[in-house]
């Protein structure tokens, strides 16, 4: 049976938090930047590419730390179906379409718009941007997402102030918003909670991965 991180594969993540949850794979973490990402899978040149981190949730079913493994991104093309198959066994993720974005998706409305357009479980900005660069070099691209911000939760601003172009989260920038916006207190209490679970899902996903 193929491994379930074949040789040359390269983990596209968000943050570096997410990351470090596959120590012993190659990995770039982009918080976000589109441009970074493109260049960094055209200098890697991976022979597989693994989407991996969190994701906000599109569809109202799901709660946060719901692990995904994504069929396909809306409106770009199909993931390799036997690789995300042998990633769901392993690690019990739900089968799956999911979207990309170019900008975070934070609002409940922006969320339920989404979901309505494309029936997408959930929503990254990392997957789609992965997924065409393995399609235009053939080579085998999935995406293993655990919900982290559920659609009916709204993101704040001060959650996002916090996020740095190398996918890093900088407390200073966090409390420095909320002086100036302490209403987002607790929607930001809520949403690290909901990370937390999530995070929490992808650990024992990596673990099944590489046990």
């Amino acid at each position: 049976m193929p491994p379930l991180l074949p040789p040359g594969c390269l983990l596209v993540c968000g943050l570096r938090a997410e990351a470090a949850l596959l120590p012993n794979l190659r990995a770039i973490h982009v918080g976000g930047d589109a441009a970074r990402l493109r260049a960094a899978l055209e200098q890697e040149a991976p022979k597989a590419v693994l989407s991996f981190g969190l994701a906000g949730g599109l569809d109202p079913a799901l709660a946060p730390g719901t692990l995904l493994i994504g069929a396909g991104l809306w409106g770009v093309g199909q993931a390799d179906a036997g690789w995300s198959l042998r990633l769901a066994q392993a690690t019990g993720a739900l089968p799956a379409l999911l979207a990309g974005s170019a900008e975070a998706v934070v609002t409940r409305e922006a969320k339920a718009t989404l979901h309505a357009e494309s029936g997408a479980a959930a929503v990254d900005m990392e997957s789609a941007i992965a997924l065409r660069h393995a399609m235009r070099h053939g080579i085998p691209f999935a995406a293993l997402r655990a919900v982290g911000d559920p659609a009916d939760a709204a993101v704040p601003p001060s959650a996002l102030a916090g996020m740095t172009a190398e996918g890093e989260v900088a407390p200073g920038r966090v409390l420095l918003s909320l002086l100036r916006r302490p209403g987002d207190l607790p929607q930001l209490l809520r949403i690290a909670r909901h990370s937390r679970s999530a995070m929490a899902r992808l650990r024992l996903a990596a673990r099944a991965l590489t046990a």
